[in-house]
């Protein structure tokens, strides 16, 4: 990995085209992560995890929306527990527009969940991982 990037990989998991885009282009300008996924759905984002054989391709955090179509983040985070040890591995942060505690206290009980953080991403907030 070069030494600029604080992270190698990162998992962006979002429906919106838009916010994909602008989380990944914010991920490049501040030199978060090296290389980025995207994908959008969380059931697409569950397949490849599935089949991750070595920890070397696994993301280091995962960003996740949680309002989805089909799959929403918090079924993601359901089934992510269920995933091998192997591929539990990463931090993942929620990343959502809702402005409702619930969702955002039921984001914060996930063992896995570090943070939430409000759309869009900027460099301030990635900053502050």
């Amino acid at each position: 990995m070069n030494n600029i990037f604080r992270y190698e990989r990162v998992l962006i998991i979002d429906d919106s085209n838009i916010d994909r885009f602008v989380a990944e282009k914010m991920i490049r300008q501040t030199y978060f992560a090296e290389h980025i996924l995207t994908m959008p759905s969380a059931q697409l984002a569950l397949d490849y995890l599935g089949v991750i054989k070595n920890e070397e391709s696994l993301p280091d955090i995962i960003f996740l929306d949680i309002n989805m179509p089909g799959m929403t983040g918090f079924e993601f985070l359901e089934h992510y527990r269920e995933l091998p040890e192997m591929i539990r591995q990463q931090s993942i942060v929620v990343l959502s527009s809702t402005i409702n505690q619930k969702d955002i206290d039921k984001a914060m009980a996930d063992p896995y969940v570090i943070t939430f953080m409000e759309k869009p991403v900027s460099a301030e907030r990635l900053q502050m991982l």
